[in-house]
């Protein structure tokens, strides 16, 4: 049982894009249409199943790219396109990264005034007690630290950089030394997150499935996930 609300979706699902879905493949305009489709292959999040007719025919017949095209009595003509085939993808006119954001995920960055203890094996990594606090479907919270809370004679920085749909790109990463073991990408920072994100920006949180967090000094239990 998790702590955290899980995916509501099963496989084979799908619901209308609402917004308009544009992609670009070396500078040119590949994608853009206002009829895609989402379709939950797995239940984490969608993706994007587009009109043939929205999608440049040369896109269609590069060999490289593999379009999978769906041919069905709901959905006729429509076809995905792998994610990372093309260089940017965009709802509306906003950048999404990684894959397609679910219309039903909801992110939320709450201020708080829990006082949020970092430890990995007894050793101190950081401490605040005006963390903000990021609630995101499918996922334990996550604690955003000041990082006049770090103590940075355990971290070391990382040339590791992620993206996420709903945040946007890390800009700063770091590793854990503890008794002589690196511990290696625990922490990250998003300067410049999404829109809907911004109290996090140039806050750290660590991955809870590999640190001790505390909270007002009672310890919480690991959370398991994919990144446990």
């Amino acid at each position: 049982m998790t702590d955290y609300p899980p995916h509501i979706t099963d496989p084979g699902h799908r619901a209308p894009v609402p917004r308009r879905i544009r992609a670009q493949k070396a500078g040119r305009w590949v994608v853009d249409t206002r009829a895609a489709v989402y379709v939950w292959e797995f239940p984490p999040y969608p993706q994007y199943y587009l009109p043939v007719a929205d999608v440049d025919p040369a896109l269609l017949a590069d060999p490289e790219i593999k379009p999978r095209l769906r041919r069905d009595p709901g959905l006729p003509d429509h076809v995905r396109i792998r994610w990372e085939a093309l260089d940017h993808w965009f709802e509306e006119d906003e950048e999404v990264f990684v894959h397609p954001r679910s219309p039903y995920v909801r992110v939320d960055a709450l201020r708080s005034t829990t006082r949020v203890r970092i430890e990995l094996e007894g050793v101190v990594l950081a401490e605040s007690g005006a963390p903000v606090l990021v609630f995101e479907t499918g996922l334990p919270t996550r604690y955003y630290l000041d990082r006049g809370g770090l103590v940075l004679d355990h971290l070391e920085p990382s040339s590791t950089k992620t993206a996420c749909p709903y945040k946007g790109r890390t800009t700063a990463y770091w590793s854990v030394r503890v008794g002589g073991v690196l511990h290696e990408d625990l922490a990250w920072c998003y300067d410049f997150p999404t829109r809907q994100l911004l109290p996090i920006a140039g806050l750290v949180a660590f991955y809870d499935e590999k640190v001790d967090v505390f909270l007002d000094d009672v310890l919480q239990e690991r959370p398991v996930t994919a990144f446990s």
